[in-house]
């Protein structure tokens, strides 16, 4: 398992791959956001929130990193994995979900799921899903009364998913080990749940799902 600073590439800086890099950064890993456009000034002001330890490259230059993390939209998914280039033993951190454009439902589900699907399409990386069963407000503070939110993950190499479990401790999440990666299924229908309870339901993205021990 990989002790201190990780070399971390994100791909996308939006609201989950901007909140999960700079949590990283500012543990003291480096970051680089992989981008199409890295001139642009949302991305500019998200490297002066993160901090010294992050900067800004092609989508190339982050599936070049050790750890690879996915946090596109569903439909841009497939060509950032081409565009990331080889990922041969990449740890590789699936973020994302199969989501309808209206919210209600997968795309895909029961017999196969996002995190297979991005398995085919970087057939020689470990891939592990997690951090796609929450908002990206709980990914910047996943503390709710002095206790962790809960990070389900799920995959088919085991040293692949310490590190994913490292890394989500280290943002401040109780990390869950779901089992193989086939969970993925029950994992993105979970965060279709919690998609639906704060936005649809009303309740808002101040909530998170704690798994409680006896």
């Amino acid at each position: 398992m990989i002790k201190g600073s990780m070399n971390i590439g994100i791909i996308g800086a939006g609201s989950v791959g901007g909140a999960l890099g700079t949590g990283w950064a500012q543990k003291g890993h480096s970051v680089l956001f992989g981008v199409r456009d890295a001139s642009s000034l949302s991305l500019h002001k998200l490297l002066e929130r993160a901090g010294a330890s992050a900067r800004a490259g092609s989508v190339e230059d982050a599936g070049a990193c050790d750890v690879v993390v996915l946090a596109t939209p569903w439909d841009a998914t497939a060509s950032a994995i081409r565009r990331a280039g080889a990922l041969t033993g990449k740890v590789l951190l699936d973020c994302t979900n199969p989501l309808l454009p209206d919210l209600s439902g997968l795309i895909l589900g029961n017999t196969t799921s996002g995190g297979e699907k991005v398995a085919e399409w970087a057939p020689r990386a470990r891939v592990v899903k997690i951090f796609n069963t929450t908002g990206f407000g709980n990914m910047a503070n996943p503390v709710y009364g002095g206790e962790p939110a809960s990070m389900l993950y799920c995959g088919d190499d085991a040293e692949a998913k310490k590190i994913a479990a490292q890394l989500a401790g280290d943002l401040g999440f109780d990390p869950i080990d779901a089992g193989p990666l086939t969970q993925s299924r029950l994992l993105e229908s979970y965060a279709l749940l919690w998609i639906t309870l704060a936005i649809k339901q009303g309740l808002g993205m101040n909530i998170a799902f704690k798994l409680m021990r006896r």
